[in-house]
């Protein structure tokens, strides 16, 4: 067979073929080629470089298409080389490509549909979840890594008794407008949505189907604003009327905290109902666990969640003047002192966060343990007594029996203000978090720098799988806003070499060496106990992944991820299962 006979079959393959010269002239194209060229029969002796540049370079394994958009509108992209064992005449080389409009057209709408504000879940004809726009991702804090190939049922349990809409319309082939529903995540999240579901019929054939979801929750809050601002023009308008209400407030809530692991799902279910009384918490996380946003997060579940919301760092305020801001002056207390209320007299009604109360001297300690005694507050300078009502939470980035023994907290004052304590776990301990707070942190950072990168790749979530974090999810949140900085803008995935160098470099902080009892470092203990028990759970489940990770309560991702760390071969353990 020749090779011109090769080249017409496959132009009946739909691919474009030219046959190309030293110096880069065409001297032969198929029929395929010629079409998609707009050739006209009169390709022969013209310059591919010239007319698309793109299908003059080998596409890479993995690399992402490199489209030719052709002056007439359509979009070309190249092919794999087919070897033809020498049949082309010598000195010539091979260029195959195909008509990739709708490639190119589907890379665009799922682009726009990630800039969308609306969730959008697309599935396919038996509701297995093909595809999560960004909206999604943030609704739902998943990540299509973890759901995809996963059943609607499976990812979504619905918690109003209802079913879930994409089921409904592929089943009835018709669709669901303004439905409110009240869903919950299999990681423990639950969303209060209005939606609407679409099934996919092209000719006659069910595709699939899709819903479009609106956060009710902002809905609500919009309708309560407006309220709020009807309520404060009728106070504004009404003779010597004077509004009570205090422009002090906590922005975040429990929504906000991105997680998929159990372990902070506890934490945040605990927190939820330490929120509905008004005993003081103490919260212990090393720094950057996002302890300020527990806190809000609790006053905003709290009854007190309309009154203020104020927060005072006890280490970066000197102790003479963190006395006068917390319980107010009178005017002459001391040179310069004017009467001003204190930080316990604005917070009244509502919270007040002391940050790092482990940094506030001992002596300035035992007033506040007074105040929180008594409830009562006096003036620096005055005698009087002001009687507040306050809820006080307080943070440390030690924990608080290191700093009793430290000399940094009182016991006495650590018992009156850690009535409930919450511990919020480093990032190292939730690693399930990881794709999930990058793809938020992604989408953040597209919004303030005006980027549109789409995701990290596989080398870099690997990256920071083994990382150690010790500034945990705000080093995290620092690591993407570096990377997306110094990201060419022609790429929208982010690879390791754009990390921070420390943690790229970096690798995980090394492990502990100390002698384990048995002869071996407690650090390969604790691995060899770790794959053991990976082992165990992935026989059981006869090498199932899905089932293993659903067991072992972690995401897919996570468990893959550890297979690979431990070197486990699933296919050994998928016939050893025991009886």
């Amino acid at each position: 067979m020749t090779y011109e006979q090769t080249l017409d079959i496959l132009s009946q393959c739909g691919l474009g073929a030219l046959v190309l010269d030293g110096a880069g002239l065409i001297t032969y194209a198929n029929e395929t080629a010629d079409h998609l060229l707009h050739g006209k029969g009169q390709l022969t002796g013209l310059r591919l470089q010239d007319m698309a540049p793109a299908l003059c370079e080998e596409p890479q394994a993995g690399a992402p298409p490199v489209y030719t958009h052709l002056v007439f509108g359509e979009y070309l992209l190249r092919c794999p080389t087919p070897d033809l064992a020498g049949a082309l005449p010598e000195g010539t080389q091979l260029v195959v490509f195909r008509d990739a409009t709708n490639d190119a057209c589907h890379d665009m709408l799922l682009h726009a549909l990630n800039h969308v504000s609306d969730a959008v879940v697309l599935c396919d004809d038996e509701t297995r979840i093909w595809w999560l726009n960004d909206a999604a991702v943030q609704l739902d804090s998943l990540v299509i890594q973890d759901v995809r190939g996963e059943t609607v049922d499976e990812v979504y349990d619905m918690l109003d008794g209802s079913k879930a809409a994409v089921p409904r319309v592929i089943q009835e082939k018709r669709p669901l407008t303004n439905l409110r529903q009240y869903y919950g995540t299999r990681y423990g999240k639950r969303i209060n949505v209005v939606s609407a579901a679409y099934p996919i019929l092209q000719n006659g054939q069910l595709l699939g189907g899709y819903s479009v979801l609106r956060d009710y929750s902002a809905i609500d809050t919009l309708n309560k604003k407006i309220i709020d601002l009807q309520s404060e023009l009728l106070e504004r308008t009404t003779i010597g009327g004077s509004s009570t209400k205090s422009a002090l407030l906590a922005k975040y809530t429990f929504s906000d905290i991105i997680r998929i692991s159990p372990v902070m799902n506890d934490v945040v279910n605990q927190c939820l109902q330490v929120a509905k009384s008004d005993s003081s918490v103490m919260i212990y996380g090393e720094t950057g666990t996002g302890k300020e946003l527990f806190a809000q997060s609790i006053h905003n579940a709290s009854r007190r969640a309309k009154g203020p919301f104020l927060a005072i760092n006890c280490a970066a305020i000197p102790e003479n003047l963190l006395e006068s801001l917390l319980f107010g002056t009178e005017k002459g207390a001391y040179t310069g002192a004017e009467k001003r209320v204190g930080l316990f007299e604005q917070a009244s009604g509502g919270t007040l966060l002391l940050d790092e109360i482990n940094s506030m001297n001992i002596g300035l300690q035992s007033k506040l343990l007074r105040v929180l005694q008594e409830g009562v507050v006096r003036h620096v300078g005055g005698s009087a007594e002001i009687r507040v009502d306050v809820r006080v939470l307080s943070n440390t980035n030690i924990p608080p029996y290191q700093a009793i023994a430290e000399d940094k907290l009182r016991r006495d004052l650590f018992y009156r203000l850690g009535v409930v304590n919450i511990n919020v776990p480093p990032l190292r301990e939730r690693r399930e978090d990881i794709p999930v707070l990058a793809k938020h942190f992604i989408m953040e950072c597209n919004k303030k720098l005006v980027r549109t990168v789409s995701d990290i790749d596989e080398a870099t979530l690997e990256v920071f799988q083994t990382y150690d974090w010790p500034g945990n999810v705000r080093e995290l949140q620092h690591a993407i806003e570096h990377a997306m900085n110094v990201l060419p803008y022609h790429l929208t995935v982010i690879s390791p070499q754009y990390l921070p160098d420390h943690i790229y470099g970096g690798g995980p902080v090394a492990p502990s060496t100390s002698a384990h009892p048995s002869g071996g470092s407690f650090h390969t203990s604790v691995q060899s106990f770790e794959r053991g028990a990976l082992c165990q759970v992935l026989r059981e489940h006869g090498g199932n992944i899905t089932k293993a990770a659903r067991a072992l309560q972690m995401s897919r991702q996570n468990l893959q991820y550890y297979i690979k760390r431990h070197q486990i071969d699933i296919a050994a353990l998928a016939g050893k299962r025991d009886n």
